[in-house]
């Protein structure tokens, strides 16, 4: 009987494995520091992976 295999993970798509960013607000603290917020890709959830379209459907052939 042949081992059950996971469904395989791919790179997202929509952000290309940078899940996470960090943007500028645009100016800094009164102690000097960059004002950062953090932004997750909407279509992995700040994953980076994705799983392939099949395994998604129900692997289908």
């Amino acid at each position: 009987m042949p081992p059950h295999s996971h469904p395989q993970a791919y790179i997202c798509s929509n952000c290309n494995g940078h899940a996470s960013v960090a943007i500028t607000l645009g100016g800094r603290d009164r102690h000097g520091h960059l004002r950062t917020i953090t932004a997750n890709c909407p279509a992995c959830h700040g994953t980076g992976t994705r799983l392939h379209s099949t395994a998604r459907r129900g692997a289908r052939a």
